[in-house]
């Protein structure tokens, strides 16, 4: 099956955003598809532990419940060191499913090809 990556530079400034990104990326990762999630800008904040909170409007699932799907269901963040160094955050406070890397480690995961989502 194939690989499934989403890109997204919005944190929770812009929750539907965040919201439907993690919507597709759930979706990829429950139905079996490897799928990694490239945060850049503020998003890399959603891959710290307690930031990822609250409900982005009526009728939309909580963010958290999103971030619970999508590492019960294997996925995997990868968090721009750049953009999380910019903003003096900790390593040791990012979630278990999520590492620092850069667009090269970006390009070693998707090798020969990955179904892309840009939000």
């Amino acid at each position: 099956m194939t690989r499934a990556a989403v890109s997204l530079t919005t944190g929770l400034e812009d929750p539907e955003k965040v919201t439907v990104a993690l919507l597709v990326a759930v979706g990829a990762a429950e139905s079996g598809r490897s799928t990694l999630m490239f945060l850049t800008k503020e998003a890399v904040r959603l891959a710290t532990d307690g930031f990822a909170v609250g409900t982005a409007c009526e009728g939309c699932p909580p963010v958290p419940d999103l971030m619970k799907r999508y590492d019960a269901a294997g996925g995997r963040f990868l968090v721009c060191p750049i953009c999380f160094n910019a903003r003096q955050l900790e390593e040791a406070a990012l979630v278990p499913n999520a590492a620092l890397g850069g667009s090269v480690q970006l390009w070693e995961w998707i090798g020969d090809g990955a179904t892309t989502f840009s939000y």
